[in-house]
C-alpha cells in the first residue's frame, strides 16, 4: 500500500505501517487499519501450532482465532491447512474491518469461515472447536515504560494493554474458554515470559489440569498450550 507521493513520515513510525502489507507465514497480512502489527515471537510458535494440526490426519478442523486483530493467525491456519473452518473474534471495529480485507487479500473461500464482533465468547452459542489460538492485550500497565515509544505512539494501545500484571483479558478467557473447547482439543495462548507463575496459577484454578509452556525463538517462555482431555 502506497502512502502517498513524497509523504514525510517520523523516523520513528513503523516501517510495517509505511509499507503497509507483511508477511505471516505464507500469507499478506494488510495493516491500513493501523490494527497491532503481527510480530515474528507470534509467527514463530503459530508455525510450530500448524505443523502439529497437520498431523491430525484426513478430518475437518473448526478452529477459533479470538484477539484476532489483523486476522494473521487464522488466516495462516487457513491458507496452510486445507480442511479447515475458522471463526474470527475481536471487539474492535477496525479489526473487524482488517480482517475482512486479508481474507480476501489471500483469497480465502467465504464459506471457510465467520467473523464476530464480540467481547470475548459473548456472540458464540453452542460451538465448540478443536484449537483455540488467542493472542490478547497482555503487557502489564506497571512495565508500560518497557514498551518501546513507537509501539506506544502508533500502534492501538488496547491491543497490548491490560491492566495490573496484564492478566485482566487472560483471566477472563481462561474462565470460559474450556466451554468452547472439544474434548481431547487445544488452546494455543501467547503470554509475557513474566506471566508464566500467574498464569500457571489461573489456569490450575480453572481447573485446565493439563498444560505445558513453550519458549520462543530468544529463549522466552512465550506461549502455553493447553489440553482439555
Amino acid at each position: 500500500m502506497k502512502l502517498g507521493r513524497e509523504r514525510r513520515l517520523p523516523q520513528a513510525f513503523p516501517a510495517e505501517y509505511q509499507k503497509g502489507l507483511v508477511k505471516f507465514l505464507n500469507c499478506r497480512i494488510d495493516l491500513k487499519n493501523r490494527v497491532f502489527i503481527p510480530r515474528i515471537e507470534t509467527e514463530f510458535w503459530v508455525k510450530k501450532a500448524i505443523k502439529k494440526l497437520r498431523l491430525i490426519g484426513a478430518r475437518p478442523l473448526r478452529v477459533l482465532d479470538i484477539f484476532a486483530g489483523s486476522g494473521c493467525i487464522g488466516i495462516a491456519v487457513l491458507k496452510n491447512i486445507k480442511d479447515s473452518f475458522v471463526d474470527f473474534i475481536d471487539i474492535d471495529k477496525r479489526a473487524i474491518e482488517q480482517i475482512e480485507i486479508n481474507l480476501s487479500l489471500n483469497k480465502i473461500l467465504k464459506s471457510r469461515y465467520r467473523i464476530y464482533k464480540s467481547n470475548l465468547f459473548e456472540k458464540l452459542k453452542n460451538k465448540q472447536y478443536d484449537f483455540i489460538f488467542a493472542n490478547p492485550p497482555y503487557v502489564a500497565k506497571e512495565r508500560l515504560g518497557e514498551v518501546e515509544p513507537a509501539v506506544l505512539k502508533y500502534e492501538p494501545k488496547k491491543a497490548f494493554l491490560a491492566g495490573k500484571g496484564g492478566l485482566f483479558f487472560i483471566r477472563g478467557f481462561l474462565k470460559e474458554a474450556k466451554k468452547f473447547l472439544k474434548q481431547n482439543g487445544a488452546i494455543y495462548l501467547e503470554i509475557d515470559p513474566f506471566q508464566k507463575e500467574e498464569i500457571k496459577k489461573i489456569l490450575l484454578n480453572e481447573g485446565y489440569e493439563e498444560f505445558k509452556f513453550f519458549k520462543d525463538q530468544f529463549k522466552k517462555y512465550r506461549f502455553v498450550k493447553i489440553i482439555d482431555e
